[in-house]
Order: structure tokens, then C-alpha cells, then sequence
């Protein structure tokens, strides 16, 4: 068998086990696939995911499910004003021995773990907040001096209420940058709130099946950076990504007159592994356009801003990437 035969084989399995992924978490997260499909491609890509969402959609019961499907060792932080770093990091403790004499222990906090959720992350400070920065980039903290290596794999999903906003703390641009997507959970359809109702009063809830382990999932990480992606597909995601800064020559004039300040390379890279992603999601090889168009708000939306001027006009950013990436897009596939 040849490397492409046995890489095709192994996209081929690994569709297979994200198929069966997606029916365990449906029988206790229901409706919301597309929701289901992002957080799948955020662990998949090896990245972070932010759930936004308004209070009771489900977005704890998805990542406690997530725990235990891909057969991750979770932890849950509930991030409030008083929570201080210590208590994401872990601290050093002074002990006395038996003998008299005394040394320096560390305990781990929640962080040390291979999925961290990071509940309302914006009601904690700026100085907690920022606890996290180097554990999501480079998978280690620094405690007294000394570099801790994380869980292996380490993956941060952090949710947050687009509503609340006394006591809380936007979280800085370059903190948003390391989520890879933006996972907008909205409110269910009138069947889907039927079914959750039917299904989440009874005297049991659904069991969870695991379907992956923690290796099986660094495998599938390392292979999807093996997947081809076609030169037509790199070209969309740059343009698409460059049509969002407005300092850009390129950019349509929506973006130059409304848009304060676009993506950076980060959004362009998460477009490269998601794309992969979300063709393995729906059992395909090759990344498509309408892969493209699929994770356009999830990637971008965290990654600009409107002008002040757009948001007293009462523009809604969702809306302003829709037009821009379809035009953008269409354009493209025209061409």
C-alpha cells in the first residue's frame, strides 16, 4: 500500500469514528449539529473553541460530553471577579517534614488537564484572564520560575453570555486570537426544544458512549495536517481573509468604511485546518468551498471589529461576513 493509499485508509477510519463522535454527543446534546460539527473540528485541529451563547442552551452539558466521548481527563473552572491565577495555575505550597525540615511543594490547578472548561471566561479579570495566554499557545505555564508542561492533548473551550455585561471583562484581541473558532449556539428550533424537553425530564438521562481515546485523538490531529488541501481552496482563504482589512486594496467597500480592523495570518491558518476538518465531517477527502463558507463566521467574527460608526447604524458584524464572504467567494468560483 502506498503512503497516499494508506493515508486515504486512515481519513476513511477516522470519518468513521467522528460519525459515531457525533451520535453519542447528539443523544444528550440535541438538535444543534452544526454547533456539534465546530467543536469536533476544534479538537480534531489540535485548537481552542469559545462557545457564545445565552444562559440554558447547553453549552456546559456539550463540553462535559465531549469529556467523556473523546476520552479526555476534564476539568471546570467557573471563572468569577474574585478567581485569581493561582487557582487556574496551581501555586507552591511550604511543607515540614517529620524531621523539621521544610520545602516547596507545587499543586496543580485545574489547568493540568487534557480539557479545560473555562466557564463565562469573561467574568474572571484581565489578570486571570491572561493565566491562560501561554497556556494555550505553547501548551505550559510558568510557576515560580519553573516551565509545566500540560496534559497531552490540551484543548481550552470557554464559553461565554453575549447579554451580561456588568462585572464582566471583554477578553483582549489577542486572546480571542488563539481561539480557533468563534461557536455561536443559538436558541433551538420549536421541535428540537420539544425533543430536550421530552428528553432531559424523565426519571434517566442518555447514557454517553466513548468512541475515542486520548491517543486516538493526537493521531487524528497529526493526520489532519496530512490532508491535501487544493491550490484553488489556499487562494480562497487568502483572499477571503485579506477582503476583511479595510487597509487592504482588495478589501470591497463595505470592509474600507465599516470595518476598524480585520484578521491576521491566525484566521487564515484556522481556515487551513478547519476546512480539513469539516471534510472529514461529512466524509470527503478534499476540502470544498462550501467547506470554506462553512467555518466563515466561526473563524472571523472574533477576529475584527466594526467601526463605531457601523454599530451606530445598528450593522451587525454576522451580517456584514455574510455578504463579504459570499461575494468574495462567488467571485472566486466564477473566476
Amino acid at each position: 500500500m502506498s503512503k497516499t493509499e494508506s493515508i486515504v485508509a486512515q481519513v476513511e477510519h477516522l470519518g468513521e469514528k467522528l460519525g459515531q463522535a457525533r451520535g453519542s454527543i447528539a443523544d444528550r446534546f440535541i438538535g444543534q449539529e452544526q454547533v456539534v460539527d465546530l467543536v469536533l473540528s476544534t479538537l480534531i485541529c489540535g485548537g481552542h473553541g469559545l462557545l457564545v451563547g445565552l444562559p440554558g442552551l447547553g453549552k456546559t452539558r456539550l463540553v462535559d460530553t465531549l469529556s467523556t466521548v473523546m476520552g479526555l481527563n476534564g476539568s471546570r473552572v467557573q471563572f468569577t471577579p474574585d478567581l485569581m491565577p493561582a487557582d487556574i495555575l496551581g501555586s507552591e505550597v511550604l511543607e515540614t517534614a517529620e524531621d523539621g525540615s521544610r520545602s516547596f511543594r507545587f499543586i496543580e490547578g485545574p489547568v493540568f488537564c487534557q480539557l479545560l472548561m473555562a466557564d463565562e471566561i469573561n467574568r474572571a479579570s484581565p489578570r486571570t484572564q491572561s493565566a491562560l495566554l501561554q497556556a494555550m499557545q505553547e501548551r505550559e505555564v510558568t510557576v515560580a520560575g519553573q516551565n509545566r508542561p500540560l496534559g497531552t492533548p490540551f484543548h481550552v473551550l470557554a464559553t461565554q453570555n453575549p447579554i451580561e455585561q456588568e462585572g464582566t471583562y471583554p477578553l483582549p484581541e489577542a486572546q480571542l486570537d488563539r481561539f480557533l473558532f468563534e461557536i455561536q449556539v443559538p436558541y433551538p428550533d420549536r421541535d428540537t426544544e420539544k425533543n430536550i424537553i421530552l428528553a432531559t425530564t424523565g426519571r434517566r438521562d442518555a447514557d454517553v458512549a466513548q468512541v475515542f481515546e486520548a491517543g486516538e485523538l493526537l493521531a487524528a490531529q497529526d493526520l489532519v495536517r496530512q490532508m491535501p488541501v487544493g491550490d484553488a481552496i489556499v487562494d480562497q482563504i487568502i483572499d477571503l481573509v485579506r477582503a476583511f482589512r479595510p487597509e487592504d486594496p482588495s478589501a470591497p467597500e463595505i470592509v474600507k468604511s465599516h470595518v476598524r480592523w480585520g484578521p491576521g495570518p491566525r484566521a487564515a491558518q484556522a481556515f487551513m485546518m478547519g476546512v480539513r476538518a469539516q471534510a472529514l465531517l461529512r466524509g470527503s477527502f478534499a476540502p470544498s468551498i462550501a467547506d470554506v463558507a462553512a467555518i466563515a463566521k466561526a473563524v472571523l467574527n472574533h477576529r475584527m471589529a466594526l467601526s463605531f460608526g457601523a454599530t451606530a447604524q445598528g450593522m451587525q458584524q454576522l451580517d456584514v461576513i455574510d455578504e463579504v464572504a459570499e461575494s468574495v467567494l462567488r467571485a472566486k468560483a466564477a473566476a
